[in-house]
């Protein structure tokens, strides 16, 4: 009886000493600066950028509070709403009333559902911010009026991000791009959480290029992630890819050197690097090089865009997705997912819960 006595006395020992040493290994969440805590979010795609035209009713339907509601319900915690210049301003770069309206209510249901707000300048009008100083004035100048319009908005309910896809002939000319813009909100805004990429649309392979404001302790950095692209992106519009209508797959090489060769010339062109092997494994060691920076800066993380379009095979997608979420998990990366609605989706073309994603995604 004695020596069975001993026997659970050290099981349950060793059983809280291997509970101690996994917890021990877990990663820790970041803190982020003003109590602006993230964990999972959603980009809220096509209604205040890219819309195609939609406005009015049709832009009412396609998001508001109702939406806000559910995601709450489903365990985000917080929204990344892209807006485009040519959404909020005219060719006179006055703002249009309704925009901004559309913003202060998004602002005001996530309040309400105890979510936080990226505002995300996500598209601008011209795209020829690097072709002149009068583009890049102006950038600023949008900056300056959205800081006014939002500063009323409590630090740990809305951050800013200044660029989504910054894409300088250099990594220096957004650099000081950057430096110039966030000093200018910080002159009307001084707390103010703000979330910055690195040049080429905040890609893994350029974040070592980034560089920060000196004393700027109020950032948080966020890069995007949509590797293997020929799988992500397959046949989506406005891609090198859009035209490739042959077998795509995840794990493993995108494009078979077989399936490769079997394309006339002028498609085999446009896909250079498709065969190359992708698995979690090549993931975690390309996101491990953005954490690496990130540590550097000592700045929390986020990967702020990730996701699939929902024309690749279904059982593909969701593996990628498994193994991406796994990723950010264990190196606990906050992340808003891309997007809400449409083909990169986690709701379902018919606009019907995708219970197996949605799963997925918020499960511990």
């Amino acid at each position: 009886m004695l020596n069975n006595s001993r026997s659970i006395i050290m099981l349950m020992v060793a059983l809280f000493a291997t509970s101690l040493t996994v917890h021990a290994q877990q990663p820790v969440p970041p803190k982020f600066p003003e109590g602006f805590n993230i964990q999972k979010g959603v980009n809220i795609g096509y209604w205040l950028s890219d819309a195609s035209g939609r406005n009015g009713t049709a832009q009412v339907d396609f998001f508001g509070e109702k939406d806000v509601i559910y995601l709450a319900q489903k365990g985000f915690d917080h929204l990344r709403i892209p807006i485009d210049e040519g959404e909020l301003w005219n060719y006179k770069n006055d703002k249009y009333d309704d925009a901004f309206k559309y913003i202060h209510a998004a602002i005001g249901w996530c309040k309400a559902n105890k979510l936080r707000v990226i505002i995300d300048l996500h598209t601008l009008k011209g795209h020829r911010l690097w072709s002149s100083d009068d583009e890049q004035d102006r950038f600023i100048a949008m900056w300056k009026e959205l800081a006014l319009e939002l500063k009323k908005y409590p630090a740990n309910l809305v951050a800013y991000e200044l660029l989504s896809d910054p894409i300088a002939d250099s990594a220096a000319e957004w650099n000081e791009l950057l430096a110039k813009t966030i000093k200018a909100i910080r002159e009307i805004d001084p707390k103010r959480v703000i979330v910055v990429s690195s040049n080429q649309s905040g890609s893994y392979s350029t974040f070592s290029q980034l560089k920060l404001p000196e004393g700027e302790n109020h950032i948080i950095l966020n890069f995007h992630y949509y590797e293997p692209v020929y799988f992500t992106h397959y046949r989506y519009k406005d891609s090198r890819q859009q035209d490739y209508g042959g077998p795509v797959h995840y794990p493993g090489a995108t494009i078979t050197a077989r399936e490769l060769n079997e394309q006339p010339a002028t498609i085999r062109n446009l896909l250079a690097g498709s065969t190359q092997d992708y698995n979690e494994d090549v993931i975690a060691d390309q996101i491990a090089t953005v954490a690496k920076v990130a540590k550097k800066f000592k700045v929390p993380l986020i990967c702020g865009e990730w996701g699939c379009t929902n024309l690749v095979p279904r059982k593909d997608r969701m593996r990628w997705y498994k193994d991406m979420k796994k990723v950010l998990d264990k190196n606990a990366i906050p992340w808003t997912v891309w997007t809400y609605k449409g083909d990169f989706g986690i709701m379902q073309g018919d606009g019907s819960e995708d219970e197996k994603l949605l799963k997925l995604l918020t499960k511990e």
